[in-house]
């Protein structure tokens, strides 16, 4: 059985048959969510969507804004916890806050977020001696933690009120509730499974030996915290009639989010705009694309923009300690230019 798995799996490998279907279903996704975003926003009055925002009461925009800060705090566990589980304690919670605030919101505003957040990661740890083997490892791990959060509060979600996946994939709610308990059970599942002896993925030294069954149920705790402080601060600007309720919006939100990651779009631009149209199609829509409006200003805008200065003043700093340095290695052997010139040109001065 299990040679059979692997000579699948290896045939799959060399036919590239997963990298073809993956980029099928985003072209898909994309596809099917352009055509119903541009049924869903025919007619909508640009003019009422502009009030809609003016009208928007500044403390609910404060609140919106402090969730996705929380939310963004939380992001930063995702790396803290990876860095510790590959053994390299010694990288401080300032390199793991920056690695993982930059890397989610660039890879979330450009798309494509395992490279994008990848190279900015790798950007980072290098100079802390982490080689690329290193920094995947760690975008595994921080992908195992978001998916397992992912996994819980959808599980958790749906069984508590199917209805509301019921409106994004027209399934009836006792479909919706059966897979929701069959993501649940996968997961306690999952922790008994790494709960008995140590778990390892991989071969040679792309090796990652998984958390076990404590270590796994703090993840499951990061990544719903994470989710959960992101569909707050949509749940408050989203219009307040009718009073759907925080689950209904939190399922649908957690929903379109991961339709979003699926189709690989900019901040799942189109994809996620379309799913919580569909969602929450009891709102207004001028008053909930306003609220989208202002979700994606705090949620992708402002984070890009921070992270991006916050990634140029490093390498400022970085180049011009790198400039010093040189500097005063000059001012101690003079001469070294020029026998590093000579060398170049000649070979061993020795010979």
């Amino acid at each position: 059985m299990l040679e059979a798995i692997r000579g699948a799996a290896t045939f799959l490998r060399q036919k590239q048959v997963l990298h073809k279907l993956g980029v099928a279903v985003s072209v898909t996704v994309i596809a099917i969510a352009c055509y119903v975003l541009y049924h869903m926003l025919r007619g909508i009055d640009t003019g009422e969507v502009v009030e809609a925002i003016k009208s928007t009461e500044v403390y609910q925009i404060a609140l919106a804004a402090l969730f996705v800060a929380a939310g963004y705090f939380t992001l930063t566990f995702y790396d803290l916890f990876a860095v510790r589980a590959i053994g390299h304690s010694h990288i401080p919670y300032r390199i793991n806050a920056l690695a993982a605030f930059t890397s989610y919101s660039i890879g979330h505003n450009v798309g494509a977020s395992v490279f994008t957040g990848g190279a900015v990661r790798y950007r980072i740890y290098s100079a802390r001696g982490l080689n690329a083997i290193d920094v995947a490892k760690i975008c595994f791990l921080a992908g195992l933690t978001f998916w397992l959060g992912n996994a819980a509060v959808l599980g958790l979600g749906i069984a508590y009120h199917p209805e509301a996946a019921a409106s994004i994939d027209q399934l009836p709610p006792w479909v919706n509730r059966t897979l929701a308990i069959a993501i649940i059970v996968a997961l306690v599942a999952y922790v008994v499974w790494v709960s008995t002896q140590p778990r390892v993925v991989g071969r040679g030294p792309w090796t990652v030996v998984l958390p076990g069954g404590s270590l796994t149920l703090l993840q499951i705790a990061i990544g719903i915290l994470d989710l959960g402080f992101c569909a707050l601060a949509m749940y408050v600007l989203v219009p307040d009639e009718p009073n759907l309720g925080f689950v209904v919006v939190a399922v649908i939100f957690v929903s379109a989010t991961l339709l979003g990651f699926a189709s690989h779009s900019p901040g799942g631009l189109g994809v996620f705009d379309a799913a919580m149209l569909v969602g929450l199609w009891q709102m207004d829509r001028e008053e909930l694309l306003a609220g989208m409006l202002l979700f994606r200003i705090l949620y992708y805008l402002a984070p890009f923009v921070i992270s991006v200065i916050l990634l140029t003043f490093r390498e400022v700093i970085i180049s011009a300690r790198s400039k010093r340095l040189r500097q005063a290695a000059l001012s101690l052997d003079p001469g070294r230019p020029a026998k590093a010139a000579y060398v170049r040109e000649r070979g061993d001065p020795a010979t």
